[in-house]
């Protein structure tokens, strides 16, 4: 897409692609802060997404904003559970373990399997502008980054960080400009993010509990 081309298609987003980007920061925000508030607002920014996706022959997409919905839900009763006696949080960011690292990377790994032939086979008979390994990609990163981000695991803003490098380039390339500055933000979100969750395990106002399932 040239330059010109991108601040057309940038200036004529529709006002739910911005009302997606803004939600979207905005939660990603609250996810950096450690607040709870990460999930309500999120889930009006995934609804929103999957709708947009749907739209641009991105099924890998609107599929990941559909599990967005599903472990928001999941991640907000995660969050905000607390200990019968103390009443404080029960979840506290930790770092995954090594045999959670290895399962994390067995269910990316079958994510991105599983999609790429999905879409490889929808791309050949029903839809020609879908874009297989790009959308793959980014989807099984973003599956493995929500379900460590439910459970408070530093690792999951590694699978942000990836999730956005790969959505950048594949939403301007679907023409949606606005949708891919929108994730340029949130790989900065996603770096703060990683500094900031890692400076709290190391200052020690995290602590690390084992909740590895």
């Amino acid at each position: 897409m040239s330059i010109p081309s991108f601040l057309e298609a940038l200036l004529n987003a529709s006002l739910i692609e911005y009302m997606a980007v803004i939600t979207g920061i905005v939660s990603v925000w609250y996810s950096k802060k450690e607040s709870v508030w990460v999930y309500p607002i999120g889930l009006i920014n995934t609804l929103l997404y999957i709708y947009l996706s749907a739209n641009a022959s991105l099924f890998g997409e609107s599929a990941v904003n559909l599990f967005y919905t599903i472990m928001s839900l999941y991640g907000w009763w995660c969050w905000t559970a607390r200990d019968r006696d103390t009443k404080k949080p029960i979840l506290h960011i930790s770092k995954s373990s090594s045999g959670l690292i290895a399962l994390q990377l067995l269910f990316f790994g079958l994510i991105f399997l599983g999609l790429i032939l999905i879409l490889t086979y929808l791309k050949s008979n029903f839809y020609p502008g879908t874009v297989p390994w790009a959308d793959s990609l980014a989807t099984a990163a973003a599956f493995t980054g929500m379900w460590l981000m439910t459970r408070k695991k530093l690792e999951s803003w590694y699978w942000w960080i990836l999730t956005n490098l790969v959505s950048i380039p594949l939403y301007i390339y679907k023409g949606y400009a606005l949708t891919g500055v929108y994730y340029f933000i949130l790989l900065g979100l996603a770096i703060a993010g990683l500094r900031s969750w890692d400076k709290k395990i190391k200052s020690g106002l995290a602590y690390k509990i084992n909740l590895d399932r």
